[in-house]
């Protein structure tokens, strides 16, 4: 779990951060808005409704971010659903080297995708700002074998997670 800080302030609720919760089991990331300032009761809610719906109670949980997750409430959260949490610094690949590279590439992508579409109008003449194009960023990250370590039979996590292709062009 990563926090990507210091982005242009983005949609209603003006994200100013974005959450890159990495699967290792199926080797890919998620992508939430958030808030540089979040406290830990947001984490968890953020973590509750928009990650546990698609994987599950997650059993391990490595953090950069350690005030986050040191006080009481978070704690007593974590330890309810028997998740361990462990604690690391920034980029540091005893955890594990495929986190660290996916993290990696994920910031430096999150941060292309804000620097270039500040503002990005469509056909219609809807604006977009960074936070709205998350689900489409999601995608050509799920769906791509640059950026997504592929399997064995040479296919993306995507094709292996919902059994089938995605043309994006």
């Amino acid at each position: 779990m990563y926090w990507v800080t210091a982005l242009p302030p983005s949609g209603d609720k003006r994200y100013n951060a974005c959450l890159v919760i990495v699967d290792r089991y199926r080797e890919t990331s998620i992508f939430l808005p958030s808030h540089e300032d979040d406290t830990a009761m947001d984490t968890d809610l953020l973590l509750c409704n928009r990650v546990t719906s698609h994987t599950g109670f997650l059993k391990n949980i490595i953090s950069e971010r350690d005030p986050k997750f040191t006080t009481a409430l978070c704690t007593n959260f974590h330890s309810w659903f028997g998740t361990k949490l462990a604690f690391s610094t920034a980029y540091h690949p005893q955890n594990d080297v495929l986190e660290e590279r996916m993290i990696q590439t994920s910031e430096d992508m999150i941060r292309r995708l804000c620097s270039h579409f500040l503002k990005l109008k469509d056909l219609v003449g809807f604006t977009h700002d960074w936070c709205t194009l998350i689900p489409a960023f999601e995608l050509s990250y799920k769906t791509s074998g640059r950026c997504v370590y592929q399997t064995v039979d040479n296919i993306t996590i995507n094709q292996q997670y919902y059994d089938c292709s995605y043309e994006i062009s």
